[in-house]
């Protein structure tokens, strides 16, 4: 029943006139008595849909962001992303579950979401409880048949996907911290963690996971825990609006589709880059390298075409980045 919900709202949804009940009928293989009690629960759930005898149905208005999984199915125009959708009301973290998933044989492409974790993580271990009705937490499996060392790249194609996504709807200046934290007039409104599972001989990737959570309708700096209140914010409180979490979805996995695509025909960032760049944080600026083997200045200089941040130390030597935290003086509130 799910899966006509969310192919009659499609069908609904994407129509300019009125569908008649024959035709969602034979597009769905389903029989008359199963799109009447369909389209009577969508309108209990407050969809707003005219019936008129010899026209059929016409989606007039949906609810106020809606965020289930028949309304983030109707949304979607992908080709493989999110096209196997899991969705739960709660869970403790998208990521353990599309990997469990994925272990269990879950096809490229496969998507966990979720309004509600209980256990979200972040980098270093970090872990927070995220409310309902706010955020957009999800997880994509992708199945690559590249090399394990290109795998670090997936994080910056999903960055440039959720920051071009963000501004795409919101019009908001969507800024990338290098690597994939997303800033928007100084505070981060966007983490992203990316997992690997590699084979037993540790030679080829089994699946990756890329974990996203955008801070989407929260009202105020109190909705976030103490700690990231300076730090934290959300798409709502940049733009005095609030946003369709269902539709930011459906278009982060489409540009996400589609960056993915264009990434796997070179295995490099060389298509991506100028774009990337254009949205990267501190170019041209000073940035602070923390570094294990100690600390160092320089300016930053863009990526290369894999990923690594180019920066030029003060010496005039440049140096590419792999690994450790940037932090960019001056430009925004969090490090």
């Amino acid at each position: 029943m799910k899966t006509d919900r969310s192919d009659i709202l499609a069908c609904l949804r994407n129509s300019a006139d009125y569908v008649s009940g024959q035709q969602l009928c034979d597009r769905l293989g389903v029989s008359r008595t199963a799109v009447w009690k369909v389209i009577n629960q969508l309108k209990e759930e407050g969809y707003r849909i005219e019936s008129v005898p010899s026209r059929g149905y016409r989606l007039v208005e949906s609810p106020a962001d809606v965020y289930s999984e028949s309304e983030i199915a109707s949304r979607l125009h992908t080709k493989w992303a999110g096209q196997r959708l899991v969705f739960y009301e709660s869970t403790g973290s998208t990521n353990p579950d599309a990997k469990r998933l994925a272990e269990e044989g879950a096809p490229h492409g496969t998507t966990v979401a979720a309004d509600r974790q209980t256990a979200g993580r972040g980098r270093r271990g970090r872990s927070w409880e995220s409310p309902a009705g706010s955020s957009v937490y999800f997880t994509i499996v992708v199945r690559p048949s590249f090399a394990p060392d290109k795998a670090s790249m997936i994080t910056l194609v999903m960055a440039l996907s959720v920051a071009e996504a963000i501004h795409g709807m919101t019009g908001l200046d969507a800024g990338i911290k290098w690597p994939n934290d997303i800033v928007v007039n100084g505070k981060k409104v966007v983490g992203i963690l990316t997992e690997m599972s590699m084979t037993p001989e540790m030679n080829e990737i089994q699946f990756l996971v890329a974990g996203v959570g955008v801070n989407v309708n929260q009202e105020s700096a109190e909705a976030f825990p103490e700690e990231i209140r300076k730090t934290a914010t959300s798409l709502k409180i940049e733009s005095g609006q609030r946003f369709d979490r269902a539709e930011l979805l459906a278009q982060i996995l489409s540009r996400f589709e589609n960056n993915y695509e264009t990434f796997e025909e070179t295995l490099t960032l060389n298509a991506l880059k100028e774009r990337y760049e254009a949205r990267l944080i501190g170019k041209g600026a000073a940035v602070r390298v923390l570094d294990p083997a100690g600390e160092y200045t320089g300016i930053s200089r863009g990526i290369t075409g894999t990923g690594e941040l180019i920066v030029e130390k003060e010496t005039g030597e440049t140096v590419l980045v792999y690994a450790g935290e940037v932090s960019v003086r001056g430009l925004y509130g969090y490090v």
